[in-house]
């Protein structure tokens, strides 16, 4: 069972004990505001990096009524949002020569990096001000490093990964973790809280990806406990679905057993009653300490 969870441990606890700089970009090209929902609803959105989470993210902004840019690496990837109007790019700079805000969800430390400063990519035509999200889940250095070469385009660069799933990407309930200063993540969360319930302003650039990290360690070590007991249970003769209940009304009660479970039947729209598609992949689990 364990081989064929979704989630699994990681050595994301490589990064628990660095020292983040704890530095923020100075911008002061833009003084950002909160507006009215129809007023936002006018601004157009760029996306780029439309997998299991970002889909979902860009179609909760366009039922908001943001007119969106998008991009994504695999073309096919942006279909269905054409479908709803959103206006398809081909490369992350064409992005950002169409909008002053945009959102990223990509899988890696070098995906990131690759779109920000490769060819074709977002510095190539950021616009001054503009405000960029980041909510990939990376190493808390290169998001650093990122804010830094963002600052140099006069630009405004902050870390928001996000925790739930992608059930929760599609309800609109994620947590983000969002790494700026505090008039900063103000403009930021006026367009997040239509996709998430839980928005947490973790302090400086690079504390969010800290606060992810430390929540994929949890989650990857419940992860292979609830593997575990549910193996061993299933041994001893124990019915799954039952075995789960007790444990979800119990002491032993954690996310991994009551909305993720690992095994297939026990809960539905999850990865492991999916033939384990989709989901949190442990390659995604390990990949921050794989960046370094």
């Amino acid at each position: 069972m364990a081989s064929n969870i979704s989630v699994f441990a990681s050595r994301t606890v490589a990064f628990s004990t660095r020292l983040l700089s704890g530095k923020s970009n100075n911008i002061a090209c833009r003084a950002f505001s909160v507006s009215t929902t129809n007023e936002s609803s006018r601004t157009p959105i760029g996306f780029i990096g439309l997998g299991n989470m970002g889909n979902h993210m860009a179609k909760n902004l366009h039922k908001q009524g943001y007119p969106l840019v998008v991009n994504d690496v695999y073309p096919e990837a942006s279909a269905e949002l054409q479908d709803l109007g959103a206006t398809v790019v081909d490369t992350p700079a064409e992005v950002a020569d169409k909008v002053d805000r945009i959102i990223t969800m990509l899988p890696s430390s070098p995906n990131v990096i690759e779109v920000y400063s490769g060819t074709g990519g977002i510095f190539e035509t950021v616009k001054t001000g503009c405000l960029l999200i980041d909510s990939s889940t990376i190493d808390p250095t290169v998001a650093q490093e990122v804010a830094g070469m963002a600052d140099k385009k006069g630009a405004l660069y902050m870390d928001a990964p996000v925790s739930g799933g992608v059930n929760a990407a599609r309800d609109g309930v994620l947590t983000f973790m969002v790494g700026a200063k505090t008039d900063e993540f103000e403009a930021a969360k006026e367009i997040l809280q239509y996709l998430g319930k839980n928005i947490v302003n973790t302090g400086p650039v690079g504390t969010g990806q800290a606060a992810k990290i430390c929540n994929n360690m949890m989650l990857a070590i419940s992860m292979i406990g609830v593997s575990e007991t549910m193996n061993l249970g299933m041994r001893l003769g124990l019915d799954p679905k039952m075995l789960a209940s007790i444990l979800n009304t119990s002491s032993g009660r954690c996310w991994s057993s009551d909305t993720y479970n690992p095994v297939p039947g026990v809960l539905e729209g999850v990865p492991s009653s999916n033939d384990y598609k989709g989901g949190f992949g442990t390659a995604l689990m390990t990949k921050v300490r794989q960046d370094k």
